[in-house]
């Protein structure tokens, strides 16, 4: 679903100020971007992710077991999600964002030691 007028604004100035606050994880963010195979794992994944969501909400009131059900779809389907992330960061070489970040603290952890 293409975004309108005003959300695709909204989209670019979001862009613009984090390209002029922070240029360096601009660049990351920009290397991160999802080859097409990829982009369509996470696509199935978040529709299959709705679909538990979906039965979940509706059936828990009259079934626990189709409840159940739905919310191990969703559990599959957000760790499938997680792979391919996962295997996407190991096939770019990098450990991501979130480990930088625990190095660099753990740095400034033993450096105020």
């Amino acid at each position: 679903m293409p975004l309108n007028e005003h959300e695709q604004k909204i989209l670019d100035e979001i862009e613009r100020q984090l390209y002029e606050e922070d240029p360096k994880l601009a660049q990351k963010v920009a290397k991160a971007v999802r080859t097409g195979s990829d982009r369509w794992k996470m696509r199935v994944a978040a529709v299959v992710f709705l679909l538990g969501a979906v039965v979940m909400f509706s059936s828990f009131t009259r079934s626990w077991a189709i409840a159940g059900l739905g919310f191990l779809i969703m559990v599959g389907s957000a760790g499938w999600m997680a792979h391919s992330v996962g295997v996407h960061r190991e096939a770019r070489g990098s450990t991501g964002m979130l480990e930088s970040f625990m190095e660099r603290f753990e740095r400034r952890w033993q450096q105020g030691d």
